[in-house]
């Protein structure tokens, strides 16, 4: 988990998601530098979201409003139960991750975008 350790705000999305792209204006429109880590590209990295679940639950990350999630088949949405189905989910289906998912320089977590919250995040 050497990235947990870094300094740097990273932002883990899907580029062409419009609460991303909202995201990564507002932080470019502060001049903030941060690493963009694309699921689409780079897959999920697994630690990560071990540590994600761990410490937000499975619940907030498992977006069940999207697109992803609306052409699940039945059986595969209620197959969802607990933080073990939920990972194989997102492991599978990327795009089922609500996004954004920061990890902010003070290791803390956030799930979507809020500027209000994203303020006080940063002082």
């Amino acid at each position: 988990m050497a990235s947990m350790e870094k300094t740097t705000l990273i932002l883990y999305g899907i580029p062409n998601c419009d609460t991303v792209k909202k995201a990564r204006t507002w932080l470019g429109t502060l001049g903030l530098e941060y690493q963009f880590h694309d699921f689409k590209k780079q897959g999920v990295p697994e630690k990560q979201l071990d540590f994600w679940i761990k410490t937000l639950g499975w619940e907030p990350l498992v977006n069940t409003r999207g697109t992803t999630w609306r052409k699940l088949d039945e059986a595969t949405r209620a197959g969802v139960t607990g933080a073990a189905s939920a990972r194989a989910l997102m492991l599978a289906q990327p795009s089922v991750i609500k996004r954004p998912v920061v990890h902010w320089v003070d290791a803390s977590l956030t799930v979507g975008f809020d500027e209000a919250t994203w303020r006080a995040k940063l002082g």
